[in-house]
């Protein structure tokens, strides 16, 4: 496998690798069911850290390009794999023309069976838009913009909330948990949630999040030296915005982080930086004063594979309402 990377590039070092195994596998050098060097091996042939190296390899494996199993390492994906991520459509409409056999077997026309079909369609979307979720995260900035997501792709009724509110309890975050039919996590909070709301015998579920691509692409094209300045509503964000991009391969990208709300601290940063990196919820605020500033808005979004699974489960259930 022949691979380089270039740190003076203004691509992300992970990107690099994983643009560079793409183009090994569509010349013929790596094919199906090759195994791939392991993170730790590839990070030290190329230089650079294990994180660059995860971070390519989970973008691959999510497109389907790559699959890991534990204690075998990491392979090109195999036939089968390939086959189940291009004919989805190919797959649905055989158990569509099954059903439909079936429907004629037992007597129903063809409109019988689509007027069937359409019912029971409604009947999970009414029982979607019945539901009521809480989406818990560790800051309120993100809470609020995943559950609004979530409200938008899943129809369900979702509240945000933070890992804080649920340690506090006040009155209205046990309203919202009671009332609550699920609880909804980014999977790297799930077993912290699921400990602090045992005693309620809910359900909680996991979903992925993907940070912004593009924030990253346009942080990386700035020389070394450029000073970043990041504003948010929590330092739990900070440490995210910093830790997507150490996983990218810039780790050494100078950011001064701030969630002060003052106006002289907030002017302070703005003033001390070349570039200003904001959340979304800090977004509209600081375009009113960074005048002449390049301003990233760097966010991230759920993983809509992660959401469709979470669509399936709940349909899945007999007495969730």
């Amino acid at each position: 496998m022949n691979i380089t990377i270039d740190k003076k590039s203004n691509v992300p070092l992970y990107i690099q690798v994983k643009n560079q195994i793409m183009e090994e596998i569509k010349k013929g050098n790596l094919k199906i069911g090759d195994k791939l060097p392991t993170e730790r091996e590839l990070a030290r042939l190329l230089n650079t850290s294990r994180n660059t190296i995860s971070s390519a390899y989970n973008l691959l494996e999510k497109e389907g390009v790559l699959v890991s199993y534990q204690g075998r390492g990491t392979f090109v994906a195999e036939e089968g794999i390939t086959w189940k991520h291009q004919n989805i459509k190919e797959k649905l409409l055989r158990i569509i023309d099954l059903g439909l056999e079936e429907a004629l077997e037992l007597g129903l026309s063809p409109r019988e069976f689509l007027a069937l079909v359409q019912q029971r369609i409604s009947e999970k979307e009414e029982i979607l838009q019945s539901i009521n979720a809480v989406f818990v995260e560790c800051n309120i900035e993100q809470a609020k913009e995943f559950a609004k997501e979530l409200s938008f792709y899943t129809k369900m009724n979702v509240s945000p909330l933070t890992i804080s509110d649920l340690k506090e309890r006040d009155e209205k975050t046990l309203k919202a948990l009671k009332d609550a039919h699920l609880i909804i996590a980014t999977f790297n909070h799930v077993n912290e949630v699921k400990t602090l709301t045992s005693d309620l015998k809910k359900e909680v579920l996991g979903v992925a999040i993907n940070p912004c691509l593009e924030a990253i692409v346009r942080i990386a094209r700035y020389p070394k030296g450029t000073r970043f300045g990041l504003l948010c509503l929590s330092e739990e964000f900070a440490f995210k915005v910093k830790t997507a991009l150490n996983s990218a391969g810039l780790d050494l990208v100078d950011i001064r982080a701030s969630v002060s709300k003052k106006a002289e601290e907030v002017k302070d940063i703005i003033d001390t930086s070349d570039v200003i990196i904001v959340s979304p919820g800090r977004r509209q605020e600081v375009l009113k004063i960074a005048k002449g500033k390049e301003v990233i808005n760097f966010d991230y979004s759920l993983d809509k594979g992660s959401v469709k699974a979470i669509m399936s489960k709940i349909i899945e259930y007999k007495n969730i309402i």
